[in-house]
């Protein structure tokens, strides 16, 4: 998975104030352009652009493994090290959890560390770790 190249999303936030406090500083996103209607973060090396809308945080969820997983939701998939110090920073942080950091799939191809959490203005970000980095895309 080295040289990916960054990806780009964009969605829509209530406040950008709050998107700001939430993004650059619970999260760790430094702050790129940015407009009264919209601001770009560095998203771990993908760029991500909250934009000013009434329209935020879709409460839709799907089953996934005995949790109701938030959809849509975007995130990364870090290293488990990497994934485990964000937790303790959300943590730290007082971040609300849809579903507590946690490992689904134990002992199959799919294993992983997860977590899911929204932001103030409800859109759902998911936080994960593979056990065996290589099995991303792997099927079962």
């Amino acid at each position: 998975m080295n040289n990916l190249s960054p990806f780009h999303l964009a969605f829509p936030v209530h406040d950008l104030v709050a998107a700001r406090e939430f993004y650059g500083d619970v999260l760790g996103c430094p702050e790129g352009r940015h407009s009264d209607h919209w601001v770009d973060f560095n998203f771990h090396g993908h760029q991500i652009v909250a934009h000013l809308s009434d329209k935020a945080g879709d409460a839709t969820s799907n089953p996934v493994d005995q949790h109701d997983v938030p959809v849509p939701h975007f995130g990364l998939v870090l290293s488990m090290d990497d994934w485990r110090a964000m937790a303790e920073r959300l943590t730290t942080a007082g971040v609300e959890f849809v579903i507590e950091p946690t490992v689904r799939f134990a002992g199959e191809v799919g294993e992983q560390a997860t977590m899911f959490f929204r932001d103030p203005s409800g859109n759902a970000l998911e936080i994960k770790a593979m056990a065996q980095p290589e099995n991303l895309f792997a099927q079962e």
